[in-house]
């Protein structure tokens, strides 16, 4: 397996680790959510502890507004944190 296809296959499977604790297998909740950025993207969001600020990123995540996150909706933040993150790559070089 290429390593593209390994960071695909690692991406679905973080989002599965978190989705359906709470309900709907196929989607996060606003508490999977907050376990899934602590766990994983700690570095990056710190310990999501403040409500206004994971009720902040839950509202702009849930694009159609059906008070879930979707894998759509979770690649979108992958997606935008990336590219956060070459951007600030390109700026140290």
């Amino acid at each position: 397996m290429s390593q593209t296809q390994k960071a695909m296959s690692q991406l679905i499977s973080v989002f599965h680790k978190y989705s359906g604790k709470e309900g709907d297998k196929f989607t996060l909740s606003k508490g999977e959510l907050k376990d899934l950025l602590t766990a994983e993207l700690g570095d990056i969001f710190g310990k999501t502890q403040d409500k206004t600020t994971l009720d902040k990123i839950f509202k702009d995540l849930d694009a159609n507004a059906d008070g879930v996150v979707d894998f759509q909706e979770y690649i979108t933040l992958i997606t935008s944190i990336t590219m956060l993150c070459n951007e600030s790559f390109k700026k140290g070089k």
